[in-house]
């Protein structure tokens, strides 16, 4: 980070007099205050606790100096702030100004960590990259990104979350990406906004900080129209758009696809579709921002993903796994069945899926999740495992068009889960030459079954 405590006060307009304290210089600033080592600047936060709290033990611990909403004790270097939170925000953007990295934006309701990480590993073999790390997307995670990047950074990949409307204005507004994606206009959240309309308006906001002559890359979707300004440099993209793939080739574990802005046949080591949009949309950031074409067909190759997103993992007798237990909403649910339909069997082998509970579906939930029938194919899928309770309506619509006894319903209510039973359930009928598809929202657990298969 490298910034003085003078240089702090002035950015976030500090009200005290820092003139008493001695002139230092910080590397690191922390909210845990069990992080803080010697010579950090602490910055307490009020969420289940008040951070003041911990002003006392950051200091024990080698704080030099504190933000603080209160005043402190005199021999203690501290600034003074009416809001910490608002203050660690104009700092990450003072220092995103200061250093001239640039900023490349990313959100969507499905993908944008799965590009995020696509296009932070192509832009490394040209640049000094950093990216959000993890899911620190929302208005602490960000700042603390940013704070945290490497002092020879170039180029910076931020994801940008929401649970409510204006959460990606204010990450626009700090960041002011000058490449932004918005990846995909699905359902998440739903409960929080109440329709995709205002979902899409949340999403767009991405480009309430980007300078004119920005690129702007987003879905062929019409729901975005009314959100794109024509100060912005848009691309779409989609299977009838000015950005699209052709000769999409799906294997087990891996696929390959075409462009027209690459002149050789893309690889990509992970299955799906959407992830061939995924990096379609890297491919096409990354070139114009600078890197060869040579160098985007590298690091797709060797593409490194963050853990829990759609990974094929092996069962303690052989049996195939593919999991995708991070999160869940419809449009990722579609698409990963689709994906574990459209790859062929192992020779001798079925086809099983364990669906669980999408969350945050509020009122629209029963109809999103029974909608799921037409992804389940009968011809394709042998087993139907399903847990928790929005999903049981779907259950019940399975059972009228798969066979007897190829359908199972375990509940998660207030009063009873099934949990354990769906474990003994799930390696009773996956078999060694078998594939089994886990998908359902992360409050759900399914993580567990995966590892309860792993270890036999």
């Amino acid at each position: 980070m490298k910034l003085t405590l003078r240089e702090i006060a002035q950015a976030v307009a500090a009200k005290n007099n820092i003139n008493r304290f001695d002139e230092m210089t910080f590397n690191q600033i922390e909210f845990d205050s069990r992080k803080i080592k010697p010579g950090d600047l602490f910055l307490p936060l009020k969420g289940a606790r008040d951070g003041h709290d911990f002003i006392d033990l950051a200091f024990k611990n080698g704080a030099a100096a504190a933000f603080s909403e209160k005043e402190l004790a005199e021999d203690r270097p501290y600034l003074l702030v009416d809001d910490t939170l608002s203050a660690f925000q104009k700092l990450a953007a003072y220092y995103l100004e200061k250093t001239g990295v640039d900023v490349i934006a990313v959100t969507g309701s499905n993908g944008k960590t799965t590009t995020k990480d696509m296009l932070h590993d192509i832009l490394a073999t040209t640049y000094k990259t950093y990216k959000t790390q993890g899911n620190y997307n929302n208005e602490i995670g960000l700042p603390y990104t940013v704070l945290h990047m490497p002092d020879d950074t170039e180029k910076i990949v931020l994801e940008m979350g929401q649970d409510h409307l204006g959460d990606i204005k204010l990450l626009s507004e700090l960041a002011k990406p000058k490449t932004a994606i918005v990846t995909l206009i699905g359902e998440a959240h739903l409960e929080f906004f109440g329709s995709r309309d205002k979902i899409a308006e949340g999403k767009m906001q991405i480009t309430d900080g980007m300078p004119a002559g920005s690129l702007l890359l987003v879905p062929d979707d019409p729901i975005i129209d009314p959100y794109l300004l024509p100060t912005l440099d848009v691309v779409r993209f989609g299977e009838n758009a000015e950005l699209s793939l052709s000769d999409l080739s799906e294997q087990k574990d891996s696929l390959t696809f075409k462009t027209d802005f690459l002149s050789q046949e893309v690889y990509l080591p992970v299955p799906g579709k959407y992830n061939a949009t995924n990096a379609l949309v890297a491919a096409y950031a990354a070139k114009r921002i600078g890197v060869s074409e040579d160098s985007i067909l590298y690091a797709l190759r060797h593409l490194q993903l963050t853990k829990n997103r759609t990974e094929w993992k092996k069962a303690a007798n052989g049996a195939d796994i593919l999991s995708d237990v991070y999160n869940a909403n419809p449009t990722a649910m579609k698409l990963i069945l689709e994906t574990f339909s459209s790859i062929p069997a192992n020779d001798g082998g079925k086809k099983i899926a364990v669906l669980a509970d999408m969350k945050e579906l509020g009122e629209q939930s029963l109809e999103l999740h029974t909608q799921m029938i037409t992804s389940l194919l009968p011809d394709v899928l042998d087993t139907m495992i399903f847990y928790g309770e929005a999903v049981q309506p779907l259950s019940q619509l399975a059972s009228q068009i798969f066979p007897l006894g190829h359908v199972y319903y375990f509940k998660k209510t207030a009063d009873q889960d099934q949990f354990d039973d769906l474990i003994s359930k799930v390696k009773e009928v996956v078999h060694p030459k078998d594939q089994v598809l886990l998908k359902g929202s992360h409050s759900m657990k399914l993580d567990e079954v995966v590892q309860a298969l792993q270890e036999g």
